[in-house]
C-alpha cells in the first residue's frame, strides 16, 4: 500500500498546488478529463518511442543516449501532451486566461507522468526482479521513491513551462509562444532522460 501511495500521490499533490493557485478555479470535470487523457497517451508514447528507438538506435554509445532520450521519449511524451492542449484544451471555453494554460498544462503531463510511474513501478520492476533475481517488492518501492523525487516532478516541470508558454500563445497569437510551448519541454526532457 504504501508503494502504492508512493507511485501516485505525490502528482496528485503537484496538481493540487496549480490547481488550489489558480485564482479562478477550472472545473473539476475538466480536470478530471485533461487527467484521464494525460494518462491514454502512454499508450501511443509507448509504442512511438519503441519505434523511434529501435529505428534510430545503430547500437552505438552515443546512439544509444540519443535515442533513449531526445529522439524517442522527450519527443514523443512532449509532443502528445501538446496536442491534448491544442487539439482540445485550447477549444474548451473553460480557456479563458493564461493561468488555465500552466494549470492544464501540469494536469496533462501529471496525468501521464502517473500512468508512466505505475508502468515503471509495477510492471517494468517486476521484469527487473525476475532477471537480476532481487526482491520485486523492495525494488518497486525504492523505484516509485526515486520517481516520486525525479520523474513526477520533471513532468510536472515540463507542464507548468508548456501551460505557461501555450497560455501567452492563446491570448496573444504570437507563434513564438507556441513554439517555445513544446520546444522547452522537449529540450528539458530530453537533457534530465
Amino acid at each position: 500500500m504504501t508503494t502504492l501511495l508512493i507511485t501516485i500521490v505525490p502528482s496528485l499533490i503537484i496538481l493540487g498546488f496549480f490547481f488550489f493557485s489558480d485564482k479562478f478555479k477550472e472545473p473539476k470535470q475538466t480536470i478530471a478529463i485533461v487527467f484521464a487523457l494525460g494518462c491514454l497517451i502512454c499508450f501511443p508514447a509507448g509504442m512511438i518511442n519503441d519505434f523511434m528507438y529501435e529505428t534510430f538506435n545503430d547500437g552505438s554509445d552515443f546512439s544509444e543516449r540519443l535515442s533513449s532520450s531526445f529522439i524517442s521519449a522527450a519527443w514523443s511524451e512532449e509532443l502528445l501532451k501538446f496536442i491534448i492542449l491544442y487539439f482540445i484544451v485550447l477549444r474548451r471555453n473553460e480557456f479563458n486566461e493564461p493561468m488555465d494554460g500552466i494549470v492544464y498544462g501540469v494536469t496533462v503531463s501529471l496525468g501521464f507522468a502517473t500512468y508512466e510511474n505505475y508502468t515503471y513501478v509495477y510492471q517494468w520492476a517486476e521484469i527487473i526482479a525476475k532477471e537480476e533475481n532481487v526482491d520485486y517488492a523492495e525494488l518497486s518501492y525504492l523505484i516509485a521513491l526515486g520517481r516520486s523525487y525525479s520523474a513526477i516532478p520533471m513532468h510536472g516541470l515540463n507542464g507548468a513551462v508548456m501551460g505557461y508558454y501555450f497560455g501567452m500563445y492563446a491570448f496573444t497569437g504570437n507563434k513564438k509562444f507556441l513554439i517555445l510551448s513544446l520546444a522547452l519541454p522537449y529540450l528539458f526532457h530530453g537533457f534530465y532522460n
